[in-house]
């Protein structure tokens, strides 16, 4: 059975009706899981093995009979573990209809269909008794309900429901405990993701935030990221890593909200802005079997520090920024409710506990318009300065400019630099009240004018009569995912071509795709194939994903931010296609083919994707990488924008000789605004 779905086109701005098979939404979520990932983190696997090893042997010294409840069994792996280990008897609980069926496949084929029964219910659907899913209630619970937050997937309801329902009183339980750790740091990098910073356009000119922007709380949603890729030179410890919280998850568990603090002397003086969280989980009692979430740059060697991507750190921002003194006596606070945590800061000279409580919530709309690498992007000084450099180049006394970026600034500086007449558009009815802010705090409301439509309905009338001398946008775009669905900007200089003078500008004047076969640190786990898991065969989890992946008749790109994910170029960056924004978009297809040698050592996983913008004859802007590749082919990305990343069927073993070499075969389509795409490696 097929549906119509309409979906946004990112790149053309179009409502695509597309006919989707009724599988279609599954498919992509088996897609782009983490469940592959989870399996190749050894670390994960070999200590939750040795966990429930131990409860087992619990339980048995007491000469009970083993009954596990395994909630969230994904693969069955932690189920097989426990029945290896010597349970009698294990119900594997399983929410997700296709993952269910394929534990079910994987215990079937490992030989354990007559000791684990996989029950597809959410846990607190569950019933015990004569005629329930499970005949009694289990005396060891396991679980892996955990995310970047400890909490963020129900954690705590599921623990609550399962000790008053599931479990018997005084079970065991895998892992045992978690805790939670904090640090409170001044990071300008970081606090530069949450709060916009002044922007020096001219040299007496200067772009200021509102003043309700840089009161707001702002977003109170956890800012997860590989925390071992933030060096720790950009950011300076105030006080010591504290211990937050720990939850027994033997014991009953309430979803309750909580509040926890913790006193420290402030090692340092600084701005406390920003705090650093992870957290660890014990998997037995005594607490000799950890799993910390810990980042690299804390472990005496950083290679020892386990990488996986499906548990990371977190970063929270405090709802204002606070002076503390070294010495002083200051109070970190962790709230949370059922699913995340949030934090605040109580120093000596004030008693802020009781306002603490309170969930940071955005007053201003920018946090709910721009995200936090979008914040980031605005704030880059670098880019800034080329932006401004641009438009300095191209404006004149008598430029009428037009924008065509969400939530942009450059208009702004258009108008300060002295273009006579400026004019945005703002189709969002929130990022057009944020820029309407900007302008009134600088004084700029009746200099640039903001339209709320989308490109193909502006007409003359909008634009008081006059032609369009200048078309500006960075392109940035609140739909774009992929690095080539910033192409909308050109779709928007083609829906106003008749609003624009014979020989206006527009800036940017070309974008130009790029392409490089990189190795892969510890990103080509998350579509590697599994095969065998500590001595479990997970093939069957393998096909799921495999037949997922191939369920487009083309293989595609996903987005990922590369600065997370460190990668070694194994060939040189390749320009691959380019877009001449000067010309209306195309009606014909356009192709591009070719090949890369492979010129350095190494595993080519796959090959990663950019966009560089060229703003004038002078001045390009790279939304990739952002320094020339070193000769080891050290990589450094632009950590605002993601790109683009193909991941090859099979990894090829480089051996540097510059015979064997990345092919590529892409179609750039004007009528749907997509790049198809294929990417092999072959010797010639």
């Amino acid at each position: 059975m097929k549906t119509f779905c309409g979906r946004a086109n990112p790149t053309t701005g179009a409502l695509d009706w597309v006919e989707e098979s009724e599988e279609y939404d599954y498919h992509q979520e088996i897609a782009r899981s983490c469940y592959a990932d989870m399996l190749h983190d050894r670390d994960r696997n070999v200590k939750y093995y040795q966990g429930i090893k131990a409860a087992v042997e619990r339980v048995k010294a007491r000469g009970e009979k083993v009954i596990v409840l395994d909630i969230g069994t994904g693969t069955g792996l932690l189920s097989m573990m426990a029945v290896t280990a010597g349970a009698d008897y294990c119900y594997s609980v399983e929410v997700f209809k296709p993952m269910a069926d394929a534990a079910i496949s994987i215990v079937k084929k490992n030989g354990f269909a007559d000791k684990i029964k996989v029950i597809n219910k959410h846990s607190t659907e569950v019933t015990v008794g004569p005629d329930g899913d499970m005949l009694t209630r289990a005396n060891v619970l396991v679980t892996e309900l955990f995310d970047t937050e400890l909490i963020g997937e129900g954690a705590l309801p599921s623990y609550e429901h399962a000790h008053m329902h599931l479990v018997q009183r005084g079970c065991e339980a895998v892992p045992h405990r978690g805790t939670v750790y904090a640090q409170l740091v001044e990071s300008e990098r970081l606090w530069s993701w949450t709060q916009l910073q002044p922007v020096e356009v001219d040299d007496d000119k200067r772009l200021m935030p509102p003043s309700a922007v840089g009161c707001c709380a702002g977003a109170p949603s956890v800012c997860d990221i590989q925390l071992s890729q933030v060096p720790p030179h950009s950011f300076t410890p105030l006080g010591p890593l504290c211990t937050m919280f720990s939850v027994d998850f033997s014991q009953p568990v309430s979803s309750a909200s909580q509040s926890y603090s913790c006193k420290f002397q402030a090692q340092a003086s600084g701005q406390a802005q920003v705090i650093l969280s992870w957290w660890d989980i014990d998997m037995d009692p005594e607490g000799s079997i950890v799993c910390s979430m810990a980042p690299s740059w804390t472990y005496s060697d950083p290679q020892e520090c386990p990488w996986r991507d499906h548990w990371m750190q977190s970063v929270y921002f405090l709802p204002s920024e606070m002076t503390v003194r070294e010495g002083e006596e200051v109070s970190l606070i962790v709230n949370h409710d059922d699913y995340s945590l949030w934090y605040n800061l109580s120093c000596s000279q004030q008693s802020s506990v009781e306002r603490s409580l309170d969930r940071p919530m955005c007053t201003c709309q920018a946090h709910l318009v721009w995200t936090r690498p979008r914040f980031g992007e605005l704030n880059d000084r670098h880019r800034n300065e080329s932006y401004i450099s641009a438009l300095r180049s191209v404006l004149k006394p008598d430029s009428i400019c037009l924008g065509v970026s969400d939530g942009s600034l450059l208009p702004l500086f258009a108008s300060m630099l002295g273009a006579q007449k400026v004019f945005t558009i703002e189709n969002s009815g929130m990022s057009r009240q944020v820029i309407e802010q900007i302008l009134e705090f600088n004084s700029l409301k009746g200099k640039v004018q903001v339209l709320g439509m989308r490109p193909e309905q502006v007409t003359s009338a909008d634009l008081d009569g006059q032609q369009v001398s200048v078309l500006v946008g960075e392109p940035y775009f609140s739909t774009t995912l992929l690095p080539w669905h910033s192409l909308f900007f050109w779709y928007c200089r083609t829906a106003l071509a008749q609003l624009l003078q014979p020989n206006a500008t527009i800036l940017p004047r070309s974008a130009t795709l790029y392409m490089m076969g990189v190795e892969f640190r510890d990103l080509w786990r998350i579509r590697a194939p599994c095969g065998t898991c500590e001595g479990f065969d997970v093939g069957p989890m393998d096909e799921m994903v495999q037949q997922s992946l191939d369920f487009r008749e083309s293989r595609e790109a996903e987005p990922q931010p590369l600065w997370e994910y460190p990668c070694r170029a194994l060939t040189e960056p390749r320009p691959v296609m380019t877009f001449d924004f000067q010309q209306c978009v195309p009606e014909q297809p356009v192709s591009s083919q070719g090949s890369v040698p492979l010129l350095r050592r190494g595993c080519c996983h796959g090959v990663a994707l950019w966009m560089e913008f060229q703003l004038t004859d002078d001045v390009t802007l790279s939304m990739g990488l952002v320094e020339p590749v070193s000769e080891e082919g050290a990589c450094e990305w632009s950590p605002h924008r993601k790109q683009g990343v193909y991941f090859l069927r099979s990894a090829w073993e480089s051996s540097g000789d510059e015979r064997a070499a990345v092919s590529y075969n892409l179609t750039f389509d004007p009528s749907i605004g997509d790049i198809k795409m294929d990417f092999s490696v072959a010797l010639p």
